[in-house]
């Protein structure tokens, strides 16, 4: 038998398959399948098999219809279209697993737990070979994020529409999610999160570190490799060492200075050879992600800064009297059942609302710190299914980017349109999900007109049968409401063609204008166009 690794110091990396929490509803929404399920190899098999067939796992060696299949939407996310029962033996059968996990066969039973692991790390889905598949409460939430719909047997619809369920069951497993756990062998013992706010309670409670309007700014992003590589739990250390970094550097140290501050003085030259990319860069991609996604952290200063989302202070302060304080776990199943424990006095905390003046005065915020040939730019790169290098909009999911990117288009360029987007925000009016699916996407008021703007990232059928009618029902809910004159826009990558006979039915038969834009298209509308509401459509 071979003898287990000995704990040893590391940097935090959650998880190296699965890097953006956006993964994991999905993920959850397959595996929920099988709850209950005896988890044998076969079963395991057949379950990476189902993440293979609705594209969330995509093994490289691929036929060109499944490429067909799976373009158009970008890695770990779900497909365009399902694929058959032939394709997936297909891709298990050409597409052979060499890895290995401790307790697992090798090849696609230990793939099983490489993906899954993450999930069970969190107290969300237990389980073990040759045992059934436990989900918990907080697992259960996290696969009703999505609903899924397959048309035709074929095209795959996502709606998201519990975005709430998504940042609750991760507030509370990021709230006591401990370095030093049975899962990882590792000998770092703190909870990040929590190690997280203290720090930056620290740095905001010293006036110095505030703004001239004396705004706090927290933890820059530079900084954040300390807190990634820190040993233990003691923040007002880690907050002293801040201290003299900003005395010696400002905010402007180099790559080197926090490369050595990482290795050789809190690893103190004990540790693999790590690439300053990865120190600089990706460990902290990866945290902030994590972090965001419980709804507790804004972005300041252009993604420069990472700070404690005001609008949720209650519940940091919550979490920290709760949950600074902690038991060691030795036994995984232990761990496992502490971390899946509700707390429904955390979820009762409540957000600190955002008014409507608020609201768009933060949007307005947004556009002086975006010029009109940026966000036509991140637009392009949306509609071209690129990625953004942007350090603000790279956190923002695709579909909530889309939101975000088109209210701020048409406040940039009809600035006396009223914009009311429906997103949920943080404390800087950052979307942190898309808007629920009761209410339009974004609400416009210009002069005595309604204008309901709908996006979609959805293409092809998928588009037709999903987004057509719920606009129509917007739109009339939103006649209803403000009592004006409105009509709706459709803006998307591409309009399906049976999407614009469906808008022309809705003409015909309700007298409910929509107007349909590829985003290139409605660019060029807000370049040439001196309004939002136009008469004669």
């Amino acid at each position: 038998m071979a003898t287990k690794r000995k704990p040893e110091y590391k940097p935090l990396l959650f998880t190296t398959t699965v890097r953006n929490p956006e993964r994991v509803k999905g993920l959850l929404y397959v595996l929920a399948k099988f709850d209950r399920q005896v988890l044998t190899n076969l079963l395991a098999t057949q379950i990476v098999g189902e993440a293979i067939r609705y594209g969330l796992y995509r093994p490289t060696k691929q036929s060109n219809t499944i490429k067909e299949k799976w373009a158009g939407t970008s890695k770990g996310n779900f497909a365009k279209e399902i694929l058959t029962d032939d394709e997936v033996k297909y891709m298990i059968a050409n597409n052979p697993q060499k890895h290995k996990e401790a307790g697992f066969d090798k090849g696609y039973p230990s793939r099983f737990a490489t993906i899954f692991d993450f999930t069970k790390e969190l107290g969300f889905v237990y389980f073990t070979p040759n045992q059934p598949i436990q989900f918990s409460e907080l697992g259960k939430m996290i696969a009703q994020v999505y609903d899924v719909t397959l048309i035709d047997n074929r095209f795959i619809s996502v709606e998201n529409i519990h975005p709430e369920y998504e940042q609750k069951a991760f507030l509370q497993a990021m709230a006591k999610s401990q370095r030093k756990n049975p899962f990882v062998r590792v000998l770092n013992d703190n909870i990040p999160l929590i190690l997280l706010i203290q720090v930056i309670q620290l740095l905001n409670d010293n006036s110095k570190y505030r703004t001239s309007q004396g705004e706090t700014k927290g933890i820059a992003r530079h900084e954040l490799p300390l807190v990634i590589f820190w040993k233990d739990n003691d923040a007002q250390a880690l907050y002293q060492r801040i201290v003299r970094l900003r005395a010696d550097y400002g905010y402007n140290p180099s790559s080197e200075v926090i490369c050595n501050i990482c290795t050789q003085e809190i690893m103190r030259g004990n540790f693999k050879e790590f690439k300053p990319k990865s120190i600089i860069n990706e460990y902290p991609d990866e945290f902030i992600r994590k972090m965001r996604i419980t709804g507790l952290f804004s972005l300041r200063g252009a993604g420069r800064f990472l700070d404690i989302n005001h609008n949720e202070e209650k519940k940091a302060q919550y979490i920290l009297q709760h949950y600074a304080s902690y038991q060691h776990y030795t036994d995984e199943k232990a761990y496992f059942d502490y971390m899946a424990q509700v707390d429904a006095h955390l979820f009762a905390v409540e957000t600190r609302p955002i008014t409507l003046h608020q609201s768009e005065k933060l949007l307005c915020n947004w556009v002086e710190t975006y010029s009109w040939e940026i966000i036509q730019k991140e637009l392009s790169n949306l509609q071209k299914r690129k990625t953004s290098k942007d350090d603000v909009l790279k956190f923002l999911a695709e579909p909530v980017r889309l939101e975000f990117l088109t209210a701020l288009s048409i406040k940039s360029k009809l600035p006396q349109v009223r914009v009311i987007p429906n997103y949920t925000c943080d404390d800087t009016g950052l979307p942190t999900s898309t808007a629920g699916g009761n209410r339009g996407d974004i609400e416009c008021i210009e002069n005595t007109h309604g204008i309901l703007v709908e996006v979609t990232m959805a293409e092809g059928r998928t588009q037709t049968m999903m987004e057509v009618w719920p606009i129509e029902r917007h739109l009339n809910e939103f006649i209803e409401r403000e009592q004006c004159s409105a009509q709706a826009i459709f803006i998307a990558p591409a309009i399906f063609k049976d999407s614009i006979r469906q808008i022309q039915f809705v003409k015909a038969d309700a007298g409910r204008t929509i107007r349909p834009y590829p985003i290139d298209k409605f660019i060029d509308f807000l370049n040439q166009s001196v309004a939002l509401y136009t008469e004669n459509e």
